[in-house]
């Protein structure tokens, strides 16, 4: 990364906290954490993004990380991956266990793909190699923050059942379950809108292709498969039944077993207007 310098070229000489936020219509104030433990590394990103107009603070190893980003909402945070103590992997997993969403950047000097793929899985949302151009960096950064801290959890909970995307694998109650590609990719669906209304149509657009020609009840018979993988025997089914619209997955806190509710399908995505659906377990 190339150091920041004023407006006539020359190394300016001042000090990072002195300089004054640039103005600009298009800049609003953002509270960015820069994780970094090389020293001039980190003064570089602290200079050039408090220039940019962020406020910025700068913590060196990953412990700090963690306890810094958990007590404070930032709007977005950059993370070195080889740091001290914890790694930028294994802060980045922490801080979504913790539920905090802060948009992440990973930074590393490390170009293996592999790298990249397991940055991606802990939760970070962009990554970065070295060298790199600030102007990309703050591209990025821009991004990052118009996403917003939206929670997007690595791995979806339901209850005691569980999936992992990045490993395709379900378990319920501890237990692994063998699903197939597309009974995965169902419950995938299901889990992203727990105690939405799922429409047939939309469950074929979101887990089926242009080339899929089946038949009309593809989606009741692969409903069908995933309850009898995911459902515990003699106890209530976690996917119920809309009759004349869909499905939807129960998180189980919500209905007693044994008693049903209707559903506001106004806001289910794909959902018709079709009074007074029934809903029940079965299909």
């Amino acid at each position: 990364m190339t150091e920041s310098r004023g407006a006539t070229g020359r190394d300016t000489g001042r000090r990072p906290e002195r300089f004054c936020a640039r103005s600009s219509s298009t800049i609003r104030s953002m509270r960015v954490l820069v994780v970094e433990d090389e020293a001039r590394t980190a003064a570089l990103l602290r200079r050039g993004l408090v220039e940019e107009g962020y406020a910025v603070d700068v913590v060196g190893d990953g412990a700090d990380a963690v306890w810094q980003a958990t007590e404070i909402g930032y709007d977005a945070i950059v993370l070195d991956l080889m740091l001290p103590g914890l790694d930028g992997f294994e802060v980045c997993r922490r801080l979504r266990e913790a539920g905090r969403w802060a948009p992440v950047l990973m930074l590393t000097a490390r170009g293996d793909v592999d790298d990249r793929i397991r940055g991606l899985d802990a939760g970070a949302d962009d990554y970065l190699p070295k060298p790199f151009s600030f102007g990309e960096l703050t591209a990025r950064l821009r991004a990052l923050v118009r996403r917003g801290a939206v929670e997007r959890p690595t791995v979806l909970r339901i209850g005691d059942l569980r999936l992992d995307p990045a490993e395709h694998r379900v378990l319920r109650a501890g237990s692994p379950l063998d699903l197939s590609a597309k009974e995965f990719a169902l419950l995938h669906l299901l889990m992203r809108h727990p105690d939405e209304v799922l429409t047939r149509t939309y469950i074929v657009d979101h887990v089926w292709d242009f080339a899929f020609d089946g038949t009309s009840n593809i989606v009741d018979q692969y409903v069908r498969y995933v309850r009898r993988k995911i459902d515990i025997p003699d106890g209530p089914s976690l996917i119920e039944t809309v009759r004349g619209v869909g499905y939807r997955l129960r998180t189980p806190a919500e209905t007693p077993p044994g008693r049903s509710r209707t559903p506001d399908v106004s806001a289910a995505p794909g959902a018709s207007a079709a009074p007074g659906p029934v809903v029940d377990g079965g299909s």
